[in-house]
């Protein structure tokens, strides 16, 4: 979902002569400060900034008496993210540091775009206004760690820059142990280390694959991933997992476990479609069954231990419910 933005929109600017022989990218910054390069950037690789009528570079060397006609223009204050009280907030902890959120399935963390709503961020603003300020992202404020939007469970926030600075380090030296729980088709006979390569799909946009002798050539930046996880409970066809990940690659887990042949449940993009005779529990689950239920780190502040657990939604303890009764071991 998306709202009007408050964006600089059909102005007609003239090159003077002491702005003559700038660069339109600078120029436009200059000449109009309360936007940023970036912002910039974006609009004149859109066409959104035209000099004799037409689309121009970035890099065009402006004359003068030239005409810049700005379009659309985003300000530094359209990406602000915009509360939303109506939006649901559960709070699984909260101390005057930091804070605990359980984000239910289907919501995504925080916008991509200036006026986007129904994340998580707008939400997290409309209860706590002071967060929309802490860390450097103003689409992406005081969280420090991201999961998929069909993923549910737990994301850690920071109420101070300290302290997201802090929680920070404390996730890049690998300090916070993250776990999930995942239901996966097949069963495993024991728990395993997963170490790969992964990277995004040169063919597939916004999929992940694991790099191979085969596919090494047209892969960029490959980024190595660690996955361990331990048999919870068995059924008949399926294993729910208790996953722990070492690294934070996009879709570690999901591309992982798919490339050992147990892909999560109900996952589209690694996985395969359920599709029974008759409605099933597995049928019915309308994501991926895969859930962020456990934190644990040594609190910043303090240094003490702190553990923090969601437990599973009800659309997955359904799931479980019916394996018990009809496929369990």
């Amino acid at each position: 979902m998306f709202v009007v933005v408050c964006m600089l929109a059909n102005l007609q600017l003239v090159v003077t002569a002491a702005q003559a022989g700038l660069r339109l990218d600078r120029w436009l910054v200059q000449r109009l400060p309360t936007t940023t390069r970036a912002l910039a950037l974006a609009a004149l690789a859109d066409g959104q900034v035209l000099v004799g009528g037409r689309p121009a570079a970035k890099g065009r060397k402006l004359a003068v008496g030239e005409t810049v006609e700005v379009v659309h223009l985003l300000e530094q204050a359209d990406l602000a993210v915009q509360p939303e009280p109506d939006l649901p907030l559960e709070v699984a902890y909260e101390d005057a540091h930091l804070l605990a959120l359980n984000k239910p399935a289907g919501m995504p963390v925080h916008p991509l775009h200036a006026g986007e709503r129904g994340t998580l961020a707008n939400a997290l603003v409309a209860r706590y206004p002071a967060l929309a300020g802490v860390g450097g992202d103003p689409l992406f404020p005081a969280m420090v760690h991201r999961i998929d939007g069909d993923t549910s469970g737990l994301l850690l926030a920071a109420k101070t820059d300290a302290m997201y600075q802090a929680l920070r380090r404390a996730f890049q030296a690998r300090q916070v142990r993250k776990i999930y729980l995942a239901l996966v088709h097949g069963v495993p006979a024991r728990g395993q280390k997963l170490e790969h390569e992964l990277a995004h799909d040169p063919g597939r946009p916004g999929h992940m694959v694991v790099v191979t002798s085969r596919n090494r050539r047209k892969i960029r930046r490959p980024l190595r991933a660690v996955t361990e996880f331990e048999v919870a409970q068995r059924f008949a066809a399926h294993a729910l997992l208790r996953v722990t990940i070492r690294t934070g690659v996009t879709h570690q887990i999901r591309c992982q476990l798919a490339a050992i042949g147990h892909p999560i449940v109900g996952d589209r993009l690694y996985g395969h479609a359920v599709t029974p005779t008759s409605p099933t529990p597995l049928s019915e689950l309308a994501r991926h069954f895969l859930h962020a239920a456990r934190l644990e780190l040594a609190h910043p502040a303090t240094g003490a231990p702190l553990t923090i657990e969601a437990p599973l939604p009800p659309d997955l303890q359904a799931v479980l419910r019916g394996l018990s009764t009809r496929q369990r071991l």
